[in-house]
């Protein structure tokens, strides 16, 4: 195969352009090319009167050799074929199968790679299956009371259920576990596009579906998912794991454990910090999320509002604060809705989302400020998560029970606000006007307003005074490391830390990947397990 890179044509190109613009390209006619698969598609704004898609493309040719000493170009080459490729099983028997606590990515991708090279893996999930939980969910935004094992944190699917399912990440993939991870996705029911857009996407609505799938696939090859099953305690014996305790009454063994728990799960952190599991207190970032109309970020980012081939536009803003704190955009939701995304009773916190068609009004994202162990103090492991809840108690309290909002102009002139401008409300969930700047510090408030004030030179309006602020923005990343080796396992023998909750990811992608990580150290140990 050829690859060809910085391939342009127009956005509303044909397929038929494609194949030619390869083509002319390559100096042969079309009918000497047999195939073409698109690597990768990207969006090129930078002009916007000239916006147009970026390629990357192998080509497939009746006589490659020839061709490759035709055209002399250094955006065309060979395409070297890279495949995910899972490891040999181990030699090390397994008393019982292995465990897994946790449905998110982590869990389920790690899940679904043990069950599908013979390890039967049991998946304990404290929440409920997906379908139950977006019963929960509903009835929770709609004023209903929180259920604190069955929310937008926690259930089958983990928070980013309830995300929008953004697939970019950051992470180097030379062993292709990128690559593999959004293959299962589009095996379980994402479009396929999935495979090459620079900014992949599934949706929170189409999510449910996947998750389901990937779930009846596990239990269909011989793994069992149980909900409702809350690790409440761990068995540990001369620094080796030897079991876990379920609803605090039933014992499991489990001498190979995936602890996938997501960074939400305060409890069980508390619960591994008594038993003498090694952690440490990490950075992470904490701020609001504010919402614009949709159509003003499309007209910034193409010229035109409603761009019908484009669709709703993103971005990813940073900016250094004089007072030496970065403030940075995260989580960018187009066409999306902010939520209440809290788990724990008088605390909250928001989250945003969005659905497959991101077709909603307003485009929303999180406004963060890194926050260090220098910040919230303690020598404690946990005083991350010390942090997050005061700010959610006064969170909870500022909206009196519901999401506090206030409009940008007010949040700058540090006042309530009384009424909404011309931007609409898009939220998720009861909400009520407050004085957001009143219970965050003074360093978050003066870095989100010069971040803001900065952002709006880079999209015309960001800083309007009608934009709509909502708090607190306090679970971007877990608060806590547990540290692992280079066989992905902690001092305690048989725990394997994995995911955003164990500190080792960012988000649905990289979760995911690490899920693979961990089954990949566990299969390359220890001999297929049989009942």
């Amino acid at each position: 195969m050829i690859r060809i890179n910085q391939l342009k044509l127009p956005v509303d190109h044909t397929e038929e352009a494609l194949w030619a613009k390869a083509a002319k390209t390559l100096k042969i006619p079309v009918k000497e090319i047999r195939s073409i698969q698109i690597i990768k598609q990207s969006v090129d704004a930078r002009k916007k009167e000239d916006i147009h898609f970026t390629y990357s493309i192998d080509v497939e040719v009746e006589k490659e050799e020839s061709v490759i000493h035709k055209v002399k170009s250094g955006d065309i080459g060979i395409s070297e074929k890279k495949e995910y490729r899972f490891p040999k099983p181990g030699t090390e028997k397994m008393a019982s199968r292995p465990v897994i606590i946790g449905t998110g990515p982590a869990g389920l991708f790690c899940g679904i790679m043990l069950a599908r090279h013979g390890y039967r893996p049991l998946i304990l999930e404290r929440g409920e299956s997906v379908e139950k939980r977006l019963e929960a969910v509903d009835l929770f935004w709609k004023g209903g009371r929180l259920k604190p094992d069955c929310n937008v944190q926690f259930g089958e699917g983990g928070a980013g259920t309830f995300s929008d399912g953004k697939l970019n990440t950051l992470v180097k993939d030379p062993l292709m576990r990128n690559r593999k991870v959004l293959e299962l996705f589009v095996e379980f029911g994402a479009d396929p596009s999935i495979l090459y857009v620079n900014k992949p996407h599934i949706g929170t609505d189409v999510l449910g579906g996947i998750v389901k799938g990937m779930r009846e696939e596990i239990i269909r090859l011989g793994g069992e998912v149980r909900f409702g099953s809350p690790v409440t305690d761990f068995i540990m014996e001369d620094n080796r794991l030897q079991g876990v305790v379920v609803n605090e009454k039933e014992q499991i063994p489990a001498e190979v454990l995936v602890l996938a728990i997501g960074h939400s799960a305060r409890d069980t952190f508390e619960i591994l910090n008594k038993r003498g599991v090694p952690m440490e207190a990490k950075a992470f970032a904490v701020g609001l999320r504010i919402q614009h109309p949709q159509e003003s970020i499309d007209r910034s980012q193409y010229g035109t509002g409603n761009h019908p081939i484009l669709g709703p536009a993103d971005y990813k803003l940073t900016h250094q604060c004089a007072n030496g704190r970065g403030v940075y955009t995260f989580c960018m939701c187009p066409g999306g809705y902010v939520v209440n995304a809290s788990s724990e009773e008088k605390r909250l916190a928001v989250n945003g989302m969005s659905y497959h068609k991101r077709d909603g009004m307003n485009a929303n994202s999180a406004l963060i400020v890194t926050v260090t162990p220098e910040d919230f103090g303690g020598a404690s492991p946990l005083a991350g998560i010390a942090y997050q809840r005061r700010l959610e108690e006064a969170a909870f309290l500022s909206g009196c029970g519901k999401i506090p909002v206030q409009l940008y102009g007010d949040f700058k002139r540090n006042q309530p606000s009384k009424a909404f401008g011309s931007v609409e409300p898009a939220f998720k969930g009861l909400y009520e006007f407050a004085n957001i700047r009143e219970f965050l510090p003074e360093y978050l408030s003066e870095s989100l307003v010069e971040g803001i004030e900065a952002f709006d030179r880079r999209i015309r309006g960001f800083s309007r005074p009608d934009a709509i602020l909502a708090g607190v923005e306090s679970r971007t990343s877990s608060p806590v490391r547990i540290p692992r080796n280079e066989a992905f396992e902690s001092s305690i023998k048989g725990l394997y830390p994995c995911g955003e909750g164990a500190g080792y990811a960012g988000g649905i992608t990289s979760a995911a990947m690490d899920g693979l990580k961990a089954a990949e150290a566990i299969a390359s140990r220890f001999e297929r397990f049989s009942l």
